[in-house]
Order: structure tokens, then sequence, then C-alpha cells
């Protein structure tokens, strides 16, 4: 599996300039609104150092194992504005966009320049995410709302799915209703996927700010948009769309020395991915030995049998067992063989939970 992350904001906030950074697909980016047509998709590798790491542990020779890592795919999508979801600017279009992905990053323009020109004439956070946020809203309550009508009438004939899914609708138009996303909600049951809801998906806020704020304390509509992530009980990332932008153009070497320089710890793209991860609960395990080194994405909790049924479908039907070693222990014993003769290499069943960093070798009866 992959994870998904749509790029949604006002026009001008730094969307497409980002976007452009972090995968180099080179998406139009303009001064002014709807630069974007079609929404663009880009997918980049997450970066993981760990797999640096063991593809030098199964090096033999000039023979190196190739590094294969798992994926973000990055779906930017043209900036909404006020009425989007009655079709203004290229409202439902792009709306419908959005319902694709796994989670919501809102680039919210926390930077003053008088030569970039903002869709409301003011730099104010909280007044664009609460723009962005009402429309998200409204289209969830349109759709909801017909699909409602719908459900009432096959409940009255005698359907119990439907009767049981019209109260988990009933539930999240409430909410909807008072201006509030479909995730506040108390569910007295599952949300079925064809509901489509835009709402019910996390969001991760950008803010996109300029190179002289992205190290050191926040500015002050950094500081506002922060404490709303806060309350919302949401993570914020703050990103300087035009660094990216540079970063994207140097190699690993010089990003690092760059990043240093500006006193930042982390790229943008490794702070979005990251954050992606935690809020989507997913963890990284490794498939690895001289012939590759793999990373794969699961969610945290799974067990091993649903671990091999990530690498194939057969594998996970076929299980028997697995055999497991944390990374940094492989890299330590330079590879299976010393690592079996350390004794750090686990025989594991079908209950064991997965743990970001694991290395699986899997046995089964294919």
């Amino acid at each position: 599996m992959s994870l998904s992350i749509g790029i949604v904001g006002l026009p001008n906030v730094g969307k497409s300039t980002l976007f452009n950074a972090i995968t180099r697909a080179g998406a139009l980016a303009a001064n002014y609104p709807f630069a974007t047509i079609e929404p663009n998709v880009g997918r980049v590798s997450v970066p993981d150092l760990r797999l640096s790491a063991l593809s030098r542990v199964f090096t033999k020779g000039e023979r190196v194992p190739p590094i294969i890592p798992t994926f973000v795919e990055f779906v930017d999508i043209a900036g909404l504005v006020r009425g989007a979801s009655q079709g203004e600017g290229l409202g439902n279009q792009f709306l419908a966009n959005i319902r694709e992905v796994d989670a919501i990053a809102h680039v919210v323009r926390c930077f003053e320049d008088g030569n970039v020109i903002h869709v409301s004439n003011k730099v104010d956070p909280l007044d664009d995410v609460d723009t962005i946020n009402t429309e998200l809203v409204l289209a969830d309550l349109a759709g909801l709302e017909k699909r409602a009508a719908n459900l009432s009438k096959k409940a009255k004939g005698g359907d119990k799915d439907a009767r049981e899914q019209l109260e988990v609708a009933e539930a999240i138009l409430k909410v909807l209703a008072e201006g509030q996303p479909a995730r506040s909600a108390v569910l007295p049951g599952p949300v079925p996927k064809d509901f489509g809801l835009i709402t019910i998906k996390p969001v991760i806020y950008v803010a996109n700010v300029g190179e002289d704020d992205l190290a050191g304390e926040d500015n002050v509509h950094v500081r506002s948009l922060r404490a709303y992530a806060a309350a919302e009980g949401t993570h914020m990332v703050k990103i300087s769309a035009q660094i990216e932008g540079e970063l994207a153009e140097m190699d690993e070497a010089d990003a690092r020395a760059f990043l240093h320089d500006l006193g930042v710890e982390e790229s943008g793209l490794d702070q979005l991915v990251k954050v992606g991860y935690e809020t989507l609960g997913l963890i990284t395990f490794i498939t690895s030995g001289e012939k590759e080194v793999r990373a794969w994405t699961i969610h945290r909790g799974e067990k091993a049998p649903e671990a091999a049924g990530a690498i194939h479908s057969d594998l996970e039907r076929g299980f028997i067992r697995a055999e497991v070693i944390e990374w940094e222990k492989m890299v330590e014993a330079s590879g299976w063989v010393g690592a079996k003769s350390k004794g750090w290499v686990r025989t594991e069943g079908k209950e064991y939970v997965m743990k970001d960093g694991d290395i699986m070798n899997v046995l089964h009866n294919m």
C-alpha cells in the first residue's frame, strides 16, 4: 500500500510551488488563481536511511542490492474559493478529486509578500482555513443529505443494512449542519466508504512561510495556525515552499548542508511524510538480502500474516511463520548469517504484531 495526500488550499498560498518542489513534477505555478487546471499527481519515495544502511550490509563486491523504498502519492488540487461547494471557481471538479486521497494537507499562507496576490487581499490564516473547511463541510452535507434520503426509503422497506447506515449518516449530518467536520461525529457504527466524505479524512495543516521564518520562533501567522491545529487535535508542519524548491535542485549532501546552514534539521517533505504516517497510523517493515532491500507500508497493529500479504496475497494465505529481526541488529550482525549465529533472529507466528523497522523473512507453504 502507499499513502496518498491531497494538497488543498486557497489560490496562491504555495500549493503548486510545494508540489513542484517535492515531486519535481513541474506543475504550473503562476501568480493567479486556477493555475492548476487538472489535478497533478506525483509519487515520491519515502526518505529512509535504514534502507541505505542495510544495502551496505548486503553488498558483495561490486554487487550492490537495489533499494526499493515505499512511496507517497501527492495530489495537487487547484485552489478552492468561497462557493466551491456550489460550483464556484472550479469547485466540484476538484472536490471530487479530494475524495480519493487518504489524508489532506491543507496549505495555509503564513507569509507576507506584496508581490503575491491573495485571493482575499489579506493574509489571515484562520480566515483561509475557515473558508476551505466550510466548503468541504458544505460539499459533504449536500452529498450526504441525498444519500440519507435514499437510505431512509430503503430502511422503511425493512432493509436492515440501510437502517444501520442511516443511523451513521444522521449522526454525521448533525455535526455537518453545525459546521463541523464529519470526523468530529460520535458514530454508532463504521462509515461506509461509498459515503464519499471529504471531512472524515485526517487533515495536516501546512504553514507555508518565507525563508526568514523557517527556523527559529514562529511568526504571528504560524502561531495562530499552530494554536488552531492544537485545539482541533490535528498536526501542523512549518514549511517554506520556496526553500523546498531550492532543495529539489540539490544533491543529498548539498541539501543537508543547506538545511544545516538554515538551522533546520529536516526538509519539509520529510516532515510531511513523517506526520502523514503518524496521522494515518502507518509503519514500515523491511525485507532485506543480497537480492534487494525493500520497504513495505502497513497499518500499525497488523500481524505478521497481514504484513506478508502486503508483499503478496499468496504469502498471507500460505503463511507458516516468519523470521524477524530489528534492522539495527541486522546492521550490527552484518547480515543474516551473523544475526542467526548471535541468536538475534526470532521465529514468530501468526499472532506476532509487526513493529516499525522490523526485517521479516516469510516462511510459507505456497
